[in-house]
């Protein structure tokens, strides 16, 4: 009992240490795809060829692969390549890793083919209204096998689909990134004071004050949009809102009709804004400024698809 358990586990033949891992014992699949390469040419320089690597290269592979097996794999003379007959045993258990290593690649890629046929993207109203389908343009030329589906909500329930694993990459406009998340800045918007022509706002000759519209009640996305936050969190609290609305092109809607004045993105009122249908409200003591993000569950970086979509979102 001179030697612990521990002691003679760490011992193979002839005293010397054996490594505990697999991976220190069993020859690499480069090494035995050129055994297998050797066998069926007989020449180390034919399987060096096909191999794609010089003999210098495979002559030192397969002294590598005889050294870490302990016995000799393959006679060489000017003749040729003969296996060992260790060498044809040693072979026959090669082919069938490489056999299931085969199998292993082709199940692997089944997944990948299975994930890039289809892209579950989840946004909040503003970018999916008015920045992702050009992006999804974009992203049909690079992928056009890939099926993409489209879930627009506000930044709450983007968040939510994503830790669901309902949705494979999100977007939103908060002031926060939502918990559980990680995310990356795609893109700058400025949040503005919109009223019809008609409204008494719209001949105001000096910038409304941050105090007056907080105290005013508007028409207004509804909690948990990114709007909504990022107003509520510039301005300290709102008025009771006017109209409470769902969307920003319902909102939009009801800023035209003179039902009330605003707060919209300059990306969704651009066109308005223009053509006179809305009017800009200069605002004093704050800039609206919000980051737009691309948002994904935390430690699970986008991949495929999700990953061509976020490359052609930065700004």
């Amino acid at each position: 009992m001179g030697r612990s358990m521990a002691e003679g586990e760490q011992t193979g033949r002839g005293g010397q240490g054996v490594p505990g891992s697999l991976a220190h014992r069993v020859p690499d699949l480069g090494a035995m795809e050129l055994l297998l390469a050797v066998a069926r040419l007989g020449s180390l320089g034919g399987a060096a060829r096909e191999l794609g690597i010089t003999q210098p290269a495979a002559s030192s592979r397969v002294r590598s692969m005889e050294r870490q097996l302990g016995v000799a794999l393959v006679d060489r003379s000017p003749r040729g390549s003969r296996l060992t007959d260790a060498g044809v045993l040693v072979t026959d258990w090669a082919r069938r890793i490489v056999e299931a290593a085969e199998a292993f690649d082709a199940g692997a890629q089944a997944l990948r083919d299975r994930r890039d046929s289809r892209l579950r993207v989840a946004a909040s109203m503003t970018i999916a209204e008015y920045l992702l389908p050009g992006w999804l343009v974009a992203l049909r030329t690079q992928l056009p096998d890939t099926a993409v589906s489209l879930l627009a909500g506000n930044s709450a329930t983007v968040a939510a689909r994503l830790l669901a694993d309902e949705a494979d990459l999100g977007f939103v406009e908060g002031v926060s990134v939502p918990a559980g998340l990680d995310s990356a800045v795609i893109a700058h918007d400025r949040l503005v004071v919109v009223t019809a022509p008609g409204h008494p706002w719209a001949r105001r000759r000096h910038p409304l004050a941050a105090s007056e519209l907080a105290a005013t009640p508007l028409i207004l996305r509804e909690k948990g949009s990114g709007t909504r936050q990022v107003l509520d969190a510039a301005l300290g609290g709102l008025a009771r809102p006017l109209i409470e609305l769902s969307s920003t092109t319902a909102v939009k809607a009801a800023a035209v009709s003179g039902a009330g004045p605003s707060v919209l993105s300059e990306l969704a009122v651009g066109e308005e804004l223009t053509n006179r249908r809305l009017v800009s409200v200069p605002l004093a003591d704050v800039t609206l400024a919000r980051d737009l993000r691309a948002v994904w569950p935390t430690g699970h970086r986008p991949t495929g698809p999700a990953r061509h979509l976020l490359s052609l979102t930065r700004v």
